[in-house]
């Protein structure tokens, strides 16, 4: 089967899910179509990450991330010729929609093509909850609305984003995202340096992230010579990030990362939402307590009181630090609990084996009514 994979931004989590179903879906070809942040990450560094024999790249020069008339046209206009070309070869079977600007701008090229039928769309990250601006959200909200209207299956991957897009009218099925399973002579072995107790996040330092609320916390522990907390990435808003005992490491490799993570003594989200993030998702896997924001994607990675918690605000998010401090030999039970946890829920294999028998009934053009859904979303046929 050949699947077309279109994507703006080639970065980020992303990636990660691009990865998982290249691997897993090996009898398959891939043709990514994609835009690029070179702020965010470089071209050159995605392709060595997703270099498989099964993989073919095609630039979508005109794509970019913000909301601009004319700039959207140019883009679709580019997206409508590419996409024709490969219908006209036989080189697409199914067309698989990245993040909202691609799930936007290729459900309107799709209906004009009358592909509509082949579509699967995956927001990984609903884009009405992102706006500190409830107007801002609103259009984002219509705007995923009126895109519904031309077709194409939308796919969830966590359970509180679907209930989301319900909310908003719009219908869905779930597919969680997963990560690989680590056994455990897989993971570093833990190695405290200085007595530090260690509060680490990763990812892109950006709005989405919140940075300013993680400061804001870190701030509060800066005269406890006990406590670290580390960034592991980079982003454009990294000037955000002043409390004077917070590390930032830059961009890491894959193992370095995982070692990083792993001699946590746990893992803190601060972002206002996602769709279910992978960074959280790989410290699950790798033995870590985790602390959450209460938020979309974020919430259905909480076992409470078994694997970590949530918080709401910043004073409950320092209380509960405190709480695992104060408790360091239930960190080691909780970490068993979210690897567990993970194995059990979020295994990649079992999301790129949904996510292919999904494609299949796509591309046999069966009826919609006659595509259990729901079964799919639970690995039943």
């Amino acid at each position: 089967m050949k699947i077309v994979h279109i994507v703006e931004p080639l970065a980020g989590g992303i990636v990660t899910f691009l990865q998982s179903l290249v691997e897993n879906l090996d009898n398959d070809f891939h043709i990514i179509i994609h835009g690029e942040r070179k702020q965010v990450t470089p071209f050159s560094e995605v392709k060595i990450q997703l270099a498989y024999p099964n993989v073919k790249f095609l630039r979508w020069k005109s794509a970019q991330r913000s909301l601009r008339v004319k700039a959207d046209i140019s883009a679709a206009i580019e997206l409508y010729v590419i996409l024709k070309r490969l219908k006209k070869n036989g080189s697409l079977d199914i067309v698989h929609l990245h993040s909202s600007k691609g799930g936007f701008i290729g459900r309107i090229v799709c209906w004009l093509l009358g592909i509509q039928h082949l579509v699967v769309y995956t927001p990984n990250g609903a884009p009405f909850l992102g706006s500190a601006s409830s107007f801002s959200n609103y259009i984002y909200k219509r705007l995923e609305k009126f895109a519904s209207v031309f077709g194409g299956q939308v796919v969830c991957c966590s359970l509180s984003e679907q209930k989301a897009y319900e909310l908003a009218g719009i219908s869905v099925m779930m597919i969680n995202n997963g990560t690989p399973s680590r056994p455990a002579d897989c993971v570093p072995d833990n190695v405290q340096e200085n007595n530090l107790f260690k509060i680490v996040t990763s990812g892109r330092i950006v709005d989405q992230k919140n940075p300013a609320l993680f400061n804001s916390i870190a701030a509060y522990f800066e005269e406890f010579d006990q406590f670290e907390f580390i960034w592991a990435g980079d982003g454009t808003d990294r000037h955000l990030l002043t409390a004077k005992n917070i590390r930032i490491t830059g961009w890491l490799g894959k193992d370095e990362l995982n070692s990083i993570v792993s001699n946590a003594d746990m893992y803190l989200s601060t972002a206002t939402f996602e769709g279910l993030p992978f960074s959280v998702l790989e410290a699950l896997a790798l033995k870590k307590p985790v602390l959450l924001t209460d938020c979309v994607g974020n919430k259905d990675l909480v076992m409470k009181g078994l694997n970590g918690g949530t918080f709401q605000h910043e004073n409950e998010a320092i209380n509960k630090i405190l709480q695992f401090y104060n408790n360091s030999s239930m960190l080691q039970i909780m970490g068993e609990h979210s690897a567990n946890y993970c194995k059990n829920t979020f295994d990649y294999t079992d999301t790129c084996e949904r996510y292919r028998r999904l494609y299949h009934k796509a591309a046999y053009k069966q009826p919609a009514s006659t595509i259990h859904l729901n079964q799919l979303a639970h690995g039943n046929s």
